[in-house]
């Protein structure tokens, strides 16, 4: 039996009311859900809370859930929607800052933030990973969509373009424009 219809048995179980067949998908798909949601939300304690309001939504709306795609894949939409959304609702609520102006330690960021005995390969690593990190935060949703689906999830094109609800073809040409990017963003550090 495929992954497909073990979990395609799981959800008409928990449309027929079997609570604890949504709890198996939620033990089975919560690493995954919260692993997506922290490409979007680096805060580890915010992502937990985003992928917990996720798996809420997904369990209020599976009894419309009819099989078309993979739940995983009807999943993570839910989940990169929520994160989206909490992103949204972010930006507008006002910053609160818990700084005390008259501690001199909390603005000494660069004393924290560098080791001044770490190897030059290790440095220029990080250099590069927080690199792609920020070049991927800077594209266009879409094209950061398929990016993080394709290369920190491993979905497939077929199963990117379930999730993002749009033709194969243009997940490619997303993914393609999205490394383009990138690559554009490292030259300057492999060079």
């Amino acid at each position: 039996m495929s992954e497909r219809q073990v979990d395609q048995k799981l959800v008409v179980k928990v449309q027929q009311g079997d609570k604890t067949a949504f709890d198996v998908l939620v033990l089975k798909y919560q690493h995954k859900v919260i692993k997506v949601i922290m490409r979007y939300i680096r805060d580890p304690s915010e992502a937990l809370d985003v992928a917990q309001e996720a798996f809420l939504k997904a369990y209020r709306a599976i009894p419309r859930f009819r099989g078309d795609s993979a739940f995983y894949t009807w999943l993570y939409r839910i989940a990169i929607n929520t994160a989206k959304n909490h992103l949204v609702a972010a930006r507008r609520r006002p910053l609160d800052y818990d700084l005390d102006p008259q501690d001199p330690d909390q603005y000494d960021m660069q004393g924290r933030l560098s080791d001044g005995d770490t190897p030059e390969h290790l440095v220029l690593s990080e250099e590069i990973r927080d690199t792609v990190n920020r070049a991927i935060q800077h594209l266009p949703e879409d094209l950061r969509t398929a990016i993080i689906l394709r290369e920190m999830e491993g979905m497939s094109y077929e199963e990117i373009a379930q999730t993002m609800e749009c033709p194969v073809g243009t997940v490619r040409s997303r993914i393609f424009r999205a490394r383009e990017a990138i690559d554009k963003k490292l030259r300057p550090l492999l060079d």
